[in-house]
């Protein structure tokens, strides 16, 4: 809340609110700032570049991803019930989940789709370029103590969570689940608290599963039940979503999600913040590049290597001193070019275990876990001219037609969610028929005109 606009009103509510009350109240998110917006509706934005400079991400620039509308929980109201394999059910509330000793973590949170946008031949999806990630200060319990206290049997073999969201149409309820293994490592937590005040509504208050070194799949918002299971879960979000194959396929070729695996651990990855591609430098100046660097389990960043000539050479940045097993890490390079010429500045990670950035990537389905390593071209000239840079003629939106194609698809979400996805025909029937399965009020007489209309307005994009 800001102080300069905490009226008389304000003070007299809260001076009468009781405790639970008054962390209801803080729980309001604060504005975003600068995102890049990649739907309305369902709301999810993307932290700008520029947001990477920072070595924990300030809420307002952190990236959001719901499936489906936030709900509003009432902390009054709000319980969080324990059950399945365990000796003792538990229904707590949040001043009895506080009661267990409290733990802070500094921990990396990315989208499974990351740098989806970049995938060639595109898939479905949202086209997320660098920035669904951020590094935040996580504030909570161990999920150990909480399954422990319900005296979780060793029959337990995955941990499903649910959280207070609510299923769009058809589509089925959000739930995921990890193994006892992770769910019982000492820094998987249950957050209460982001970057030091109470958890933001648009990032899971009043409680949120924190696993950390794992993509945001895993990290299920507003949590209301956790059930301890005897077998690995069978619902959809777990047999048929965030799934990758474990091997390399046939770019553009589909593969059954039965034969595909969870998505779980982040790989190392290395984003460039500064100077951004495309960027003029006169010469003589010192370029100054700036990124930060993370990776999952297989343990924190160990260097970080910059080249300006294309990956010919290669020589180390400076990282930042601060660091932590599964929080970001700020590193920084600088070169003076000695002529006019174009720069081609490249940047590879390498976590403690050796594992680096690929310089190509392996194409899946669904365009998970992109880390390449990341080029950017610094034009170095003599006397700079003031030009119109990355300047580029917008066709006018058209009109969005009314009928079948309004009717069935825009319904749940607006047409930014459609028209960032550049897909083949085969895949926009394929698309088709999920939503349909979901809920999409298709009829079966409108829906070669509404791929048609798809593959008209939003085919591949041109090579």
């Amino acid at each position: 809340m800001d102080p300069m606009n905490f009226s008389r009103r304000n003070f007299f509510a809260l001076a009468a609110a009781s405790a639970t009350e008054f962390r209801a109240l803080m729980a309001q998110d604060r504005a975003k700032v600068g995102m890049n917006v990649l739907s309305t509706r369902p709301e999810d934005l993307e932290m700008p570049l520029s947001g990477f400079s920072d070595y924990i991400t300030p809420i307002e620039h952190f990236f959001v991803r719901t499936h489906v509308y936030v709900p509003t929980v009432n902390l009054n109201e709000w319980r969080l019930s324990i059950d399945g394999e365990v000796a003792t059910p538990l229904t707590l509330t949040m001043d009895d989940v506080k009661k267990l000793p409290a733990v802070e973590l500094v921990s990396v949170v990315e989208c499974a789709g990351n740098g989806r946008g970049f995938i060639d031949p595109p898939v479905p999806g949202l086209q997320w370029t660098n920035g669904s990630v951020g590094n935040a200060i996580w504030r909570g319990v161990r999920l150990a103590d909480v399954l422990k206290r319900a005296g979780i049997k060793d029959s337990g073999k995955e941990i499903l969570f649910n959280g207070a969201d609510v299923p769009l149409g058809a589509m089925q309820d959000f739930r995921r689940s990890i193994p006892v293994k992770k769910a019982l490592d000492q820094n998987t937590l249950l957050a209460y608290e982001m970057n030091g005040v109470t958890l933001p509504v648009k990032h899971g208050f009043p409680l949120r599963v924190v696993a950390p070194g794992w993509a945001s799949d895993s990290w299920v918002k507003w949590l209301t039940n956790i059930t301890v299971l005897d077998k690995e879960f069978d619902g959809f979000w777990m047999k048929n979503a965030y799934r990758k194959p474990d091997h390399p396929i046939a770019p553009g070729s589909a593969m059954p999600p039965e034969k595909m695996i969870p998505v779980t651990s982040l790989r190392v990855k290395s984003v460039i913040a500064r100077p951004v591609d495309g960027a003029t430098v006169r010469l003589g100046e010192e370029v100054n590049v700036q990124g930060v660097a993370w990776s999952g389990d297989k343990g924190p960043i160990a260097s970080v290597d910059v080249s300006s000539d294309g990956g010919r050479t290669w020589k180390p940045a400076d990282l930042d001193p601060r660091k932590s097993q599964f929080g970001w890490r700020l590193w920084g390079f600088s070169f003076r070019p000695d002529r006019e010429s174009y720069y081609n500045v490249m940047a590879r990670a390498t976590d403690a275990s050796g594992d680096s950035q690929p310089f190509t990537q392996e194409w899946n389905p669904s365009g998970y876990g992109w880390n390449v390593v990341q080029r950017v071209g610094v034009n170095v000239v003599e006397s700079p001219q003031t030009t119109m840079q990355g300047s580029m003629i917008i066709p006018a939106q058209q009109s969005i037609p009314a009928g079948p194609y309004k009717d069935a698809c825009l319904t749940c979400h607006e047409e930014d969610v459609i028209r960032q996805q550049r897909l083949t025909r085969a895949q926009w029937d394929r698309e088709i028929t999920k939503m349909t399965n979901w809920g999409a009020p298709v009829k079966p007489e409108n829906r070669d005109s509404i791929l048609n209309y798809l593959v008209q307005q939003f085919g591949p994009r041109p090579r």
